[in-house]
């Protein structure tokens, strides 16, 4: 008798609650770090270039050497079946996140940017339950959401006081955060069949089409200072590429849901970097707001014990 074949909902929370092996705490590590460095380049950036220009240069670059793999590896055809699905997925996770964060950043720090992103696994129990996960929302992801909502208040109420806080830049990370929240679901629930390096290329040099003319603006103004090239190729070569790669493979061995807990090791990164490299303050706010954050994000993205009434559907 063969198996019935298993639902892509059915695989996301099979992969979900499945043990964590030493392949994806070196990729949770990896990510942790790689998605943890465009904070400071961001910030280095956008002093010379606009953040739609950014968005474009980044893609563009990825675009050079993404496209070729996907070619090479046979998956450009698979995904443009379903292109509208990587294009919903490119829009989703870098044509809007990516100006909305340098936009902030030209405001705020960069580890306040990097903090406010470390809300992410919150925003995905509360959507993952919307759509259907009914262990999205137990008790302790309950918990997990009042302490999350209780550092950002303690992180933004603070730090505000101090006059270190722009509220646009909270509503627009808020809304990058919603975005890398229900972006892994969607291409996992529509494309989890479809080679990654092709969604990825597919996404990629959609939004470089759409901010091209951005970037040829920037073009025509001149070459910017090696320390924003150098932040440029960063972020387009190690940050996106590299970064994207990491985060696919990590999709497939934990699922949407816990791939975001690399938001746990992002933050620590970008303060950081930030109190390293830029001089930034270590504020009131991010000592207490910090580690409220992380602790409820943890609680948030917690796989609850099966109980003995519970039995597989």
């Amino acid at each position: 008798m063969t198996t019935p074949p298993t639902s892509n909902a059915d695989a996301v929370l099979e992969r979900s609650s499945a043990a964590m092996t030493n392949q994806a705490y070196a990729l949770f590590l990896a990510m942790g770090f790689l998605w943890g460095l465009p904070y400071l380049f961001i910030k280095i950036a956008i002093v010379e270039i606009n953040p739609f220009a950014l968005a474009g240069l980044r893609t563009l670059i990825a675009s050079c050497v993404l496209v070729p793999l996907a070619i090479r590896a046979g998956a450009l055809k698979p995904t443009l079946k379903r292109w509208p699905w990587a294009v919903a997925f490119g829009v989703m996770e870098v044509a809007i996140p990516w100006v909305l964060v340098g936009h902030a950043e030209s405001r705020i720090s960069s580890g306040f940017a990097g903090l406010m992103i470390a809300t992410v696994p919150i925003i995905g129990a509360v959507t993952a339950y919307i759509v259907g996960d009914h262990h999205a929302l137990t008790r302790v992801r309950l918990i997990g959401l009042g302490l999350g909502v209780l550092g950002v208040t303690a992180l933004v109420g603070l730090d505000s006081l101090a006059g270190q806080v722009d509220v646009l830049s909270v509503i627009e990370l808020l809304a990058v955060a919603t975005c890398y929240a229900v972006a892994p679901m969607v291409i996992s629930r529509k494309m989890g069949d479809v080679p990654s390096i092709g969604v990825i290329s597919v996404a990629i040099v959609s939004v470089t089409i759409l901010y091209l003319p951005a970037t040829f603006s920037q073009v025509g103004h001149g070459w910017p200072s090696l320390n924003v090239i150098a932040s440029v190729l960063i972020l387009g070569l190690v940050c996106t590429v590299l970064g994207f790669i990491f985060f696919f493979k990590l999709l497939e061995t934990v699922g949407p849901s816990r791939s975001t807990v690399i938001t746990f090791l992002n933050p620590a990164v970008a303060v950081a970097l930030g109190i390293i490299v830029l001089g930034e303050p270590l504020t009131l706010g991010t000592a207490i707001g910090f580690p409220l954050v992380l602790l409820g994000s943890y609680f948030a993205t917690k796989t609850p014990k099966p109980t003995s009434y519970e039995v597989a559907p």
